[in-house]
């Protein structure tokens, strides 16, 4: 083709004719400012004009760590979009390898581009010194690339435990809710009070730092008459729990007591003033770790004792002598035994037999009650699987909100959690229910859930949680005005039509985003 370089926009037209059709993908992590979803696409820009690039489309995923695809909506939308041929670009166009991702293994990250190849669509590292077009030298440098990678996550999260360690052994708490009885205090660098953290509220400034006090006097009190109960009256936790809730007495979540809330504060060394950090570990977003008590790191008397250490040290004897470590056949044998008087087994059942270990031993020995069941012989007359995915549930409720409240403040937002109403006011301008949907499978095998709507606090957005097939993890969100509220029960399947889909998202992005703070004259 001959260029007519004398002719005014001749050249102009000949690069549109030719430009090839490319999507970006950036992601943006907590690390580092250079790495701004802003920087990447001005870099990207600059290498799609000198290469004959037209960016079409973006995929970006901010505030995201790349230690795995989980949670990068982005990411598991551009390989959708491109298997399913619902892709309009013929490239992609990245920053560079760690912005693809911080995968441990290589071949992971590796495999993802590949099923970009195998549909067509080529992938370009645009900041690396290499070209990514299949030659040896590119394939070993990418390999040696991922490996870096991942092997920076690996270094950065040796030297931020270490850090948080440290902080530890110096008496200061690091992350997870005070406790009931306890609240989270913000202190200088030079360990002066600045004001108590509500539910949900982080430090601001790098040097501030948070240590746990005892709070209102009359929380303290329960606290105290909780372990006289155990220790001097012998209740047991489930006992306690009906206790406390007959007098309305809430937990520090504004929830009802339940035997393990009771439990928990029977053996938090937070209680006596004892700092415990790292009983469990979730290093590098792999695998969920009991640690051994040996590896805990700890800092004893780093707060003011709520409780006296005797009548601690009491407790814990009456747990471990109630819950001495049996095999699982005399485990068992004393599960028999309880079958047999009362010729049925539950939670509650077992918590109130005498002598025996507690329903959650068994949960954590055989893995959850209804495999400890089968082992005896019983076999419960309805399916009660359903109270294993509730449990799991209940436990992913604080990690939903945090997270959520993480993405609004990242965005520049503010999140304050009112327990009692169990609404989320962000801004100060609306409110938001969180509302976490268990699935369920129908007898032809389709999948289901169901939402409860008839919220006494009318929130003006309930954010529903739908969880996977297994429920452990969250599938998807659907952000629901309350103007679309009509019926007290939702009932969702995989496809509900536009009415309802349309209020689908993979993630809670759009809630974060209208949290975000803009300024006028940019609104404008």
């Amino acid at each position: 083709m001959i260029i007519r370089w004398d002719e005014p926009g001749a050249a102009e037209q000949d690069n549109a004719r030719t430009l090839i059709r490319a999507a970006q993908y950036v992601r943006m992590s907590t690390e580092h400012q250079q790495y701004s979803t802003d920087n990447q696409a001005e870099a990207i820009a600059r290498y799609a004009e000198f290469r004959g690039y037209e960016i079409v489309r973006t995929y970006a995923d901010e505030g995201k760590s790349g230690l795995n695809i989980s949670g990068r909506a982005a990411l598991q939308s551009l390989i959708r979009d491109i298997e399913n041929g619902e892709a309009d670009f013929e490239a992609v166009l990245v920053y560079d390898i760690s912005r693809w991702g911080r995968f441990q293994d290589p071949d992971e990250a590796a495999s993802y581009e590949l099923r970009c190849r195998r549909a067509g669509i080529s992938v370009h590292y645009c900041t690396e010194q290499f070209e990514n077009d299949g030659s040896i030298g590119s394939s070993i440098i990418k390999t040696v690339k991922r490996a870096m990678a991942g092997e920076y996550s690996r270094e950065l999260s040796v030297k931020v435990f270490a850090g948080q360690a440290n902080l530890v052994r110096l008496g200061f708490r690091q992350g997870g809710a005070a406790g009931f009885g306890l609240r989270r205090t913000l202190v200088d660098q030079d360990g002066r009070q600045k004001g108590l953290l509500g539910l949900g509220e982080h430090k601001s400034i790098q040097t501030d730092r948070v240590v746990l006090t005892p709070g209102p006097e009359h929380e303290q009190t329960i606290v105290r008459q909780v372990y006289l109960w155990f220790v001097q009256d012998g209740k047991t936790e489930a006992e306690i729990a009906a206790l406390l809730n007959a007098r309305r007495v809430l937990t520090d979540l504004g929830r009802q007591w339940t035997r393990g809330t009771v439990h928990q504060l029977l053996i938090n060394e937070k209680y006596i003033g004892n700092n415990v950090w790292a009983r469990t570990s979730f290093k590098l977003k792999q695998q969920h770790v009991l640690n051994p008590a040996d590896n805990w790191i700890r800092h004893n008397g780093a707060f003011s004792p709520i409780v006296d250490k005797d009548l601690f040290d009491q407790a814990q004897r009456i747990i471990e002598q109630r819950c001495a470590r049996l095999s699982d056949d005399e485990m068992l044998a004393k599960l028999r035994a309880i079958l047999a008087l009362n010729q049925t087994l539950s939670g509650l059942i077992i918590d109130e037999f005498d002598n025996a270990p507690s329903s959650s031993t068994y949960r954590q020995r055989f893995g959850s009650l209804l495999r400890a069941y089968a082992l005896v012989g019983f076999a419960p007359r309805h399916d009660y699987r359903y109270i294993e995915a509730n449990r799991r549930l209940r436990a992913a409720h604080p990690n939903v909100l945090a997270d959520l409240i993480g993405g609004i403040e990242r965005f520049g937002g503010t999140a304050r959690f009112d327990p009692e109403s169990e609404l989320l006011h962000i801004n100060d301008e609306f409110t938001v229910m969180l509302a976490i949907a268990r699935c369920f499978a129908t007898g032809a095998g389709s999948l289901r859930w169901k939402v409860k709507l008839d919220f006494p606090t009318k929130p003006d957005i309930v954010l529903t949680v739908r969880m996977n097939e297994a429920n452990e993890a969250v599938r998807d969100y659907y952000v629901l005005p309350r103007l679309t509220l009509e019926a007290a029960l939702l009932r969702l399947c995989e496809h509900n039509g536009l009415s309802l889909d349309a209020f689908q998202f993979p993630t809670a992005d759009p809630v974060w985003r209208m949290a975000a703070r803009v300024p006028v004259r940019r609104a404008a």
